[in-house]
């Protein structure tokens, strides 16, 4: 890949650590040797990726002389109701942005985080088993610790009969 900052057109080797472009760190601390080549442009360069930034006075015939709309629309629910400017009570399964397939036929993505009674049925669901784990979790507690103090208090009456029963001899 090329970097900024490395002023030359051709390939150089440096020393890569944590924070910088081109390198994602694999573990704490290591650092690695990566060939990279110059920012400097030449006629070497298959290809270039850029972005247009700011429109100048004349178009560039088939680039910025059409305007194309977006092939496809939101898919997430909340993204949705933010294009449409749509309130919490809107369907948002009637603004979906279908695209034509032919005359009879429209495809509409599937729309994610959707807030359908299904969803929150099974919110309750998850809730309420939640709860009887909880429920049934103190109960066991409870009947645990009644049977544990009477074992001790067993315990306590065996080993007092046993002393009684030394101090007697």
């Amino acid at each position: 890949p090329m970097k900024q900052g490395i002023l030359c057109n051709h390939r150089v080797r440096l020393l890569f650590k944590k924070g910088m472009s081109c390198f994602r760190e694999r573990r704490k601390g290591c650092r690695k040797r990566k060939s990279v080549r110059g920012c400097v442009v030449g006629p070497d360069l298959a290809t270039l990726s850029l972005v247009i930034s700011k429109k100048g006075e004349a178009d560039i015939p088939g680039l910025t002389d059409d305007q194309r709309p977006r092939r496809l629309g939101p898919k997430r629910a909340s993204n949705i109701r933010k294009l449409f400017n749509l309130e919490k009570k809107d369907d948002v399964r009637n603004f979906v942005v279908r695209r034509e397939l032919n005359e009879k036929n429209k495809k509409a993505p599937k729309i994610q985080r959707l807030v359908t009674p299904a969803m929150l049925q099974r919110k309750r669901y998850f809730r309420s088993q939640t709860r009887q784990k909880m429920v049934l979790g103190k109960k066991l507690k409870e009947e645990y610790t009644k049977r544990l103090s009477e074992y001790r208090q067993e315990q306590k009456e065996l080993r007092a009969a046993e002393v009684a029963k030394k101090k007697k001899e």
